[in-house]
């Protein structure tokens, strides 16, 4: 497996060059690149990187956090497995890189791994001795040891430690990094294996690495280490006079015992013994205040933290939602009770311009969005036209607050290298020629927002079935009764919007990357079904398609099943391979090895069928109107089941069983999809946009030709 080490380094130096060294002289067979993110060295780290012929990202200090950096790095980085060091941890032996690699196995769902500290020479007794007691405890016979499951009960049950740890990036694609200001490489732990994922102590992996301060700068860096446990972990340190004078005791007990061992001088055991006492008393104190920061005024926190911060440790936004600001559907009663806001007036060259300023107002997005990713791939191909594009996050639960920070870097590297700006609120709104509501909650905020010469909606699907009967359900039909013209995302749904709702709708059809999706040099198996899965998302039934494979396996024991397309390993009853959440050339490559892909679609159709169609796989999707319309009934270039698990299952056996249906299903299905591209998409997105804002121009004429005549009328 290839391998990335990433090494953040802040003022690095004084380790950095024997830590560059270190991995020179590591024995591996496999290709290993080294990262280093500076983030502000003033003391040349980055020269010494460059100098070493290791990548370098420089960084602004206050862009660094301990998790959204290292997730910024595994980004960047090339490798299947990541590493992740600190400056002054030195890797020890040259089989280090080796032994800390050796128990990562996908298959077996070990996905990280970490190794012991050694403490350096002249290291405070206190702090060498519990690192060497407390990397001892994980495994006293000096054989790996992997964890399936985390106990609560501490020490070492949740441990784990970037100081010197390697991640598979098939896990960390799956977790990440939590946006924490410790404790990061713990949470990480503990999300990993509550998805599934399994985690390996490699005895013979060591690093040399001890961090030994002044008293305060120690007390100082306690405070906020506890107070990341308590966000990361939950764990809160103990109050308790009787408990935590037993505790100190004994650790001071075990350090006298260490010094007496070091055969130190009397004079030099009485120094260390009193050390020992301040600094674990010291300790016990500071961590329950850490445990506890929530609870005391901002200023005393500042104090006491060494990073100097009030705000109380933040988890990143996919797995926190905090509680809303005001209530989340505010912004209906703007619509209900106020009026909108009017249009810019037009002018008869709005149309005829050659360039334009369209405003997204989107929902909160987050990686694997399909619909995220065609406003995205639409909105970047306007760029490459010349126009420009602003993106506004309507999040009125406040799910992803402070956005505007990182979402333009995680837009760019997720979805689309956009140069359009983010921004997280409309207090900053400057207009647009167009701007498109792109879901039923954006279309509320739309009505209130001016200096638009057009408002449109871009609708991808038909949002009041993604609810029961609810409010949410009605106020997401009335969206198509708000005037907007709209572009739809398949003849069907544009038709829908048009008989059911009186809306003016034209239809956009979905388009495919051919450049990324098509045929490639990998062989296609016999045995493989793959299947887009996301419990999250309930309009792609996804329970039905595991009662079908279900089904299918149960008849047809050997064969494989993929599923992909969530961030969490489904409890299903059969033998299956786990994929995530997937970029798009690693699905190509997919779907050019598959059999059959199921996808199910109980709304408008995805865009997952055309993909796999352009690789050549046999589609199986359900007889739905949308499916029906976007792909024919007649199952030339796409198999359809009934709504029905048994039928799904039946046609998947069907499939597997005939090669020459297959064979057909996949040349008259390339064929199909190979003029359905992003830009014939965009040129019926902007052929419509241009078309409205003529309509608007002689809608304006034709009312003031009318007043001109009422009055000359009513003068003769």
């Amino acid at each position: 497996m290839s391998v990335t080490i990433v090494v953040p380094v802040k003022d690095g130096a004084r380790w950095l060059p024997e830590l560059l060294a270190a991995l020179d002289r590591q024995e591996i067979d496999s290709e290993v690149e080294i990262l280093v993110v500076d983030s502000g060295s003033a003391d040349g780290s980055a020269t010494i990187a460059r100098k070493h012929g290791a990548r370098l990202i420089e960084i602004s200090p206050a862009d660094f956090g301990h998790g959204r950096t290292r997730n910024l790095a595994a980004e960047r980085s090339s490798g299947e497995v990541i590493v992740f060091l600190t400056h002054d941890a030195v890797p020890e032996g040259d089989r280090w890189l080796a032994e800390l690699v050796r128990p990562l196995d996908a298959s077996a769902r070990v996905g990280m791994s970490f190794g012991p500290h050694l403490p350096r020479s002249g290291t405070s007794p206190m702090i060498a001795r519990e690192l060497v007691e407390f990397f001892a405890g994980f495994s006293p016979r000096g054989e790996t040891r992997i964890d399936e499951a985390i106990d609560d009960a501490p020490p070492r049950s949740g441990f784990f430690s970037n100081v010197n740890s390697a991640v598979l990036r098939t896990c960390w694609e799956e977790v990440r990094f939590r946006d924490v200001p410790y404790s990061e490489d713990q949470a990480f732990a503990r999300d990993a294996m509550a998805a599934g994922w399994r985690k390996a102590y490699a005895p013979r992996a060591a690093v040399v690495h001890a961090h030994d301060y002044p008293f305060t700068r120690f007390m100082r860096r306690y405070f906020d280490e506890y107070r990341g446990l308590r966000e990361a972990a939950g764990h809160v340190a103990t109050v308790r006079p009787r408990a935590i004078a037993r505790d100190v005791a004994r650790q001071v007990r075990s350090d006298i015992r260490y010094i007496r061992a070091q055969e130190r001088s009397p004079q030099d055991r009485l120094a260390w013994s009193a050390r020992s006492l301040r600094h674990h008393g010291g300790r016990a104190l500071f961590a329950a205040l850490g445990s506890r920061a929530d609870r005391l005024p901002p200023a005393l926190v500042r104090r006491l933290s060494l990073e100097g911060t009030a705000a109380p440790a933040t988890r990143s936004p996919a797995r926190i939602r905090r509680p809303p600001e005001r209530p989340p559907y505010r912004y209906v009663r703007s619509y209900l009770t106020a009026p909108q806001a009017p249009l810019a007036a037009p002018s008869p060259h709005d149309a005829d311009r050659e360039h334009l300023h369209f405003a997204w107002v989107i929902p909160p997005y987050r990686r694997g969005s399909g619909g995220h990713m065609t406003i995205f791939t639409i909105a970047r191909l306007l760029e490459e036209r010349g126009h420009s594009c602003s993106i506004w996050v309507h999040d009125p639960g406040r799910t992803s607050a402070g956005i505007a920070a990182v979402a333009h870097r995680e837009l760019v590297e997720h979805f689309a290298p956009l140069r359009a700006g983010v921004f997280d609120d409309f207090s900053d709104w400057h207009g647009a020629d167009v701007a498109f509501a792109t879901g039923w909650q954006t279309a509320y905020p739309l009505w209130r927002l001016g200096d638009c010469k057009l408002k449109a909606y871009f609708v991808q699907d038909y949002e009041p079935d993604f609810y029961g009967a609810s409010a949410e359900r009605l106020w997401a039909e009335r969206t198509y009764e708000m005037g907007y013209p709209c572009v739809a995302a398949s003849r069907w749904l544009a038709e829908l919007l048009r008989d059911r709702y009186g809306a003016r709708a034209d239809e956009f059809e979905l388009g495919v990357d051919l450049d990324t999706y098509r045929s490639r040099d990998v062989p296609r198996r016999d045995d493989t079904v793959v299947f887009y899965a996301r419990p999250s998302t309930p309009r792609r039934a996804t329970d039905m398609g595991f009662l079908a494979l279900d089904e299918l396996v149960r008849r047809r024991p050997g064969t494989r099943v993929v599923v992909f397309g969530d961030t969490k390993k489904p409890p299903v009853p059969f033998r299956h391979d786990f994929r995530g959440v997937m970029d798009a050339d690693s699905l190509a490559d997919l779907y050019n090895e598959a059999t059959a892909g199921l996808v199910i679609s109980l709304t408008n159709y995805s865009r997952m069928p055309k993909e796999m169609m352009a690789c050549g796989l046999p589609v199986v999707d359900v007889r739905h109107p949308s499916v029906v319309s976007a792909f024919g009934g007649d199952e030339q270039v796409i198999e359809l089941a009934d709504v029905d698990f048994m039928s799904i299952a039946d046609r998947l056996d069907a499939l597997l069983d005939d090669p020459a249906r297959r064979g057909d299903l996949a040349t008259r299905a390339r064929h199909f999809v190979s003029g359905m591209t992003w830009d014939a998409a965009t040129d019926q997105i902007e052929g419509s946009v241009r078309r409205w804002l003529v309509e608007g121009w002689e809608a304006v004429r034709s009312g003031a030709q009318s007043r001109s005549a009422s009055v000359e009328a009513a003068r003769r």
